[in-house]
């Protein structure tokens, strides 16, 4: 666990970043479905690429913190959440509390008709640097929101098959 576990450490984490994207997809699948994939933490190795995800402590729910290890190379980029809120089969909300990767997040899951599911993936993360970091933000926020969007595609593709949960 990191420095940033302690209730000042996280209530500072959870405040919105200046960086934020969003990605959404339509998966034809029960909501009750889709939000059981999207818990199944360690199944997000299966749709987010290069990245390793496990479950640290907890249970997966409320309290739990999850570490994501993508790998890239010689590039390893390790991001830890603090599960803070599951609304089943409507939300999960997270704060990112790493070192690098710090800020809220949350997955939506809307039911539609049809036994379809909208879901939308959304962070404001802190983006690091200062103001060098703010500048160079929208410069990296297309390739943010193509690989969330990309990520999040493959899950739907996922559910839809019966792979996932």
């Amino acid at each position: 666990m990191t420095d940033s576990d302690g209730d000042d450490g996280l209530r500072e984490a959870a405040q919105p970043g200046a960086g934020e994207v969003t990605a959404t997809v339509i998966v034809d699948a029960p909501a009750e479905r889709v939000f059981a994939a999207l818990l199944a933490w360690e199944r997000q190795s299966d749709w987010i690429p290069f990245t390793r995800v496990r479950v640290v402590a907890g249970d997966g729910r409320e309290g739990s913190l999850v570490e994501a290890v993508t790998m890239l190379g010689p590039a390893e980029l390790r991001d830890e959440m603090r599960v803070v809120r599951v609304d089943e089969p409507y939300e999960i909300g997270v704060v990112h509390c790493g070192r690098l990767l710090r800020g809220p997040g949350v997955l939506r899951c809307t039911p539609l008709a049809r036994d379809r599911t909208q879901v939308v993936w959304h962070e404001w993360f802190h983006v690091p640097g200062g103001p060098v970091g703010r500048v160079t933000w929208p410069v990296l926020w297309p390739g943010s929101k193509f690989g969330l969007t990309q990520a999040l595609r493959r899950f739907g593709r996922l559910v839809e098959q019966g792979r996932l949960p």
